[in-house]
């Protein structure tokens, strides 16, 4: 029998592959014999040049150190993982839920009401490590409970706050649609009065945790008032609620993003948020989220440097350690000057919050510069690690890719 090339060629590959699958697995630190990954052990922090911790109060500081000692241990070790596999690891959210950060400045109802600078710093030191699990918690607390806690019932707030604080019950909340994102205000899902309750009837696109909330806050166009309602769906036992995961992102890849399309949903009226009357009610809300996006990114651009500045110390080049080279020393200066600069722009735009100062304009401000020296601090640190620097292994890459949506929403 006659074997041509390309059956040559098959043999070969398949004899190849055969051999490659019975390799033991690439021991991570032979690979990377100079540097540690942030998979092995997470930096520690040397990005708080101006020592920000001398600006907060005991209990401020004690949430910062709880939160980011559970995020180097917890989720450094996983997360690069999950983020190859656009999968969410939902074993850490007891180990989150435990921290009592989840409610995060709501008051009462099992919630711990934290300060917004305590709040703050609990989600930077979340994106320190994974943007897309401070995602997770943004979503779920300044969000959907924010929404419920400012503008629900009484009984609405007796019901879902206390499992949602402890992120037993988690939750999601439904804004854009496929043709409005910037323009939200004119979004098209309907809620049509009907006996006992509301039929709602849309889509919703980029829904953060929807493939698997236990309830969505769905905002929506009353057909009679014309004004953006909220109602309250609990998704399980949902006739006509579908939510279809968003495939083949490059950014934050562990946050469930769905498609959510509404046919013929049924919303009893217990569950219509009463106090949520108006798209002025979103940008209330859409406000706090915005100084809490901030503080993302100062956490993304934290977690950047510290990984740069133990890596340059590690790894050699030309007989030296690469941090001895003054162009890499002028990107670190450069990194550290940004990240020094956005938290105390951060931490003013909370004193104003405290104070009851504080404007739509103090927090889009805030989030749109702090996003955008952010994502100048992530690409330099990109620069900084060379080829390691497109390895998720090493942090840097992923934050790369998780800053762009972060800038972008």
């Amino acid at each position: 029998m006659t074997i041509n090339s390309s059956e040559q060629q098959d043999g070969v590959n398949k004899s190849a592959r055969t051999s490659y699958s019975n390799l033991p697995a690439l021991d991570v630190s032979l690979a990377f014999p100079q540097a540690t990954p942030a998979t092995s052990k997470f930096p520690p922090c040397a990005s708080d040049y101006y020592n920000f911790d001398g600006l907060l109060t005991s209990e401020e500081r004690a949430i910062r150190k709880k939160v980011r000692e559970c995020a180097e241990k917890e989720l450094a070790p996983i997360v690069a993982e999950y983020w190859e596999k656009a999968e969410f690891p939902f074993q850490v959210i007891p180990k989150i839920g435990a921290l009592n950060i989840a409610a995060g400045t709501i008051k009462g109802y099992g919630c711990p009401g934290l300060c917004i600078t305590g709040a703050a710093v609990a989600l930077a030191e979340i994106a320190r490590v994974d943007v897309s699990c401070s995602s997770f918690i943004l979503v779920h607390s300044n969000l959907a409970m924010l929404t419920i806690a400012q503008y629900g019932s009484e009984e609405q707030k007796q019901k879902y706050l206390p499992s949602m604080a402890q992120l037993k019950t988690i939750a999601s909340w439904a804004l854009t649609e496929p043709d409005y994102g910037s323009d939200a205000s004119a979004l098209r899902t309907t809620a049509t009065k009907v006996e006992g309750g509301w039929i709602l009837e849309g889509q919703k696109r980029w829904v953060g945790n929807s493939t698997f909330a236990d309830l969505l806050v769905i905002l929506a166009r009353n057909t009679t008032t014309k004004q953006i309602n909220a109602y309250v769906k609990l998704k399980k036992h949902a006739p006509g609620l579908t939510a279809t995961k968003i495939e083949n992102k490059v950014g934050l890849r562990i946050v469930q993003n769905g498609d959510v399309l509404l046919k013929n949903v049924f919303v009893p009226d217990e569950d219509r948020v009463p106090g949520f009357n108006s798209f002025q009610d979103t940008n209330t809300t859409l406000s706090i989220s915005r100084l809490m996006v901030a503080w993302q990114s100062i956490g993304i651009a934290m977690g950047v440097y510290d990984m740069c500045h133990r890596y340059l110390m590690e790894r050699k080049q030309f007989g030296a350690p690469s941090a001895t080279f003054q162009i890499t020393q002028q990107k670190l200066a450069q990194m550290l000057g940004n990240i020094q600069a956005m938290i105390l722009a951060g931490w003013r735009v909370c004193n104003l919050y405290e104070d009851g100062k504080m404007t739509a304009g103090h927090a889009s401000l805030a989030k749109g510069w702090i996003t955008s020296r952010a994502r100048e601090t992530v690409a330099l640190g990109r620069e900084l690690l060379g080829g390691n620097g497109i390895s998720t292994d090493f942090h840097v890459a992923k934050a790369f890719c998780d800053s762009e949506p972060i800038y972008t929403y």
